[in-house]
């Protein structure tokens, strides 16, 4: 079946960011200076004290009258008690909070407040619980733990189940889009002024289930279309593909969810059941945002960490090749260079006598040119004097010829 539409959740990534931090900052705004965050007494410690009525009764006349018996600050819940089979169906509960338990004395004495200010309601007490304080703390931090320890578990199981596609950084940005919906679950709670209480540790535990089941499936498909599509398709192409794909399924899988829930809300609404609708209520915003995270926040998340950690690691691939063709050009210019001659270490030679200088040099070679001409001039005057006696002797010999 072709696909009629396609939408660019990576390019547009930037907007769905705004819009989920612009929610979260009006909402922490509101709840700061306009409606503060009430935390239930099974987390900071108190006394509950549950009465049924009948009749129709102004809960600010009861509010008056409970506070009219005690000092100490009361807040008073208001619910309908469907489980009574008598005329008392509706529930007030009375809550005093701080680490003071509340005497018998004293509840006596609000009961009879209430007695007295309504005579034809029928006040009776149904509960009396007093929760310590410190363990009040402890049941808080418990509660905590669960969420950290479902996100660690969450974290390994991506990191295993898909460690083809950079499994760990998938699984840390399931947990961004798991703490977005976190935080918009609180922020319902404080808007619609509910109480913190053991029903918000359960809206959280099932939203983070939701939620990362569809960042599940989204990563499945997004795995499936890596192998399908190839290398050469970009990150980005993949999981815009894969998002578009498990868009009609994550929308029909909500609506029907929603109306499930939406049918709950309805009924707690009519017969104002305080703890579903504090339950129901919360649960189908955060399915909503349980929704969008996985789309628009935890896909495009992973895409911009996958295409960070791609640059990087290319940059130090790069690095690394340059270094390894340096090595290689230089020692192949090592190998291409001659060879240096071993020389071998001589037997130091006596020093031998300075030349003379230049002018030295030119002094005796004047003096071997004298003695040369000396010579020539004798060997001259000896071969003159040879011919003289030669000469000599011949006329002698004449003469005495002569005489003969």
């Amino acid at each position: 079946m072709r696909q009629k539409f396609h939408i660019d959740f990576v390019k547009n990534s930037k907007i769905f960011f705004c819009i989920s931090l612009g929610l979260m900052l009006v909402a922490l705004v509101v709840n700061i200076f306009f409606m503060p965050t009430r935390v239930d007494i099974q987390f900071t410690g108190g006394t509950i004290i549950k009465y049924s009525y009948s009749g129709d009764l102004s809960e600010k006349k009861i509010s008056d009258a409970g506070q009219k018996a005690t000092k100490d600050t009361i807040s008073f819940t208001f619910s309908e008690n469907l489980a009574s089979s008598d005329s008392n169906s509706h529930m007030v509960s009375l809550q005093f909070m701080g680490n003071k338990a509340i005497s018998v004395e004293e509840q006596d004495e609000i009961t009879k407040q209430l007695t007295e200010a309504f005579p034809d309601n029928n006040f009776k007490v149904e509960q009396s619980t007093v929760v310590d304080a410190s363990k009040g703390a402890n049941f808080f931090f418990k509660c905590l733990a669960a969420v950290i320890l479902a996100a660690v578990l969450i974290i390994g199981y991506i990191g295993i189940r898909f460690k083809k596609i950079g499994g760990i950084s998938a699984g840390v940005m399931a947990i961004v889009a798991l703490v977005h919906d976190l935080i918009i679950v609180y922020f319902t709670f404080a808007m619609f002024g509910m109480s913190i209480n053991d029903n918000f540790i359960a809206v959280v535990l099932m939203v983070l289930g939701y939620s990362v089941n569809d960042t599940i499936v989204i990563y499945d498909r997004i795995r499936e279309n890596r192998r399908k599509m190839g290398p050469k398709c970009s990150t980005a192409e993949v999981t815009n593909a894969s998002i578009n794909q498990c868009f009609p399924r994550t929308i029909a899988t909500s609506i029907t969810t929603l109306a499930a829930i939406g049918s709950v809300l309805v009924v707690s609404l009519i017969f104002n059941i305080e703890s579903i609708i504090s339950f129901a209520l919360p649960m189908m915003i955060g399915l909503v945002s349980g929704c969008y995270s996985s789309i628009c926040i935890a896909a495009p998340l992973w895409v911009m960490w996958k295409n960070h950690t791609d640059k990087k690691k290319a940059a130090r691939d790069k690095k690394a090749k340059d270094e390894k063709e340096e090595k290689k050009s230089a020692k192949k210019n090592k190998k291409a260079a001659p060879a240096p001659k071993k020389t071998e270490k001589k037997p130091a030679k006596k020093a031998e006598p300075k030349p003379a200088p230049v002018k030295e040099e030119a002094e005796e070679e004047e003096e071997a040119e004298a003695e040369t001409e000396e010579e020539e001039e004798t060997s001259a005057n000896t071969s003159d004097e040879a011919a003289e006696e030669e000469d000599e002797s011949r006329a002698e010999s004449s003469l005495s010829e002569e005489e003969e």
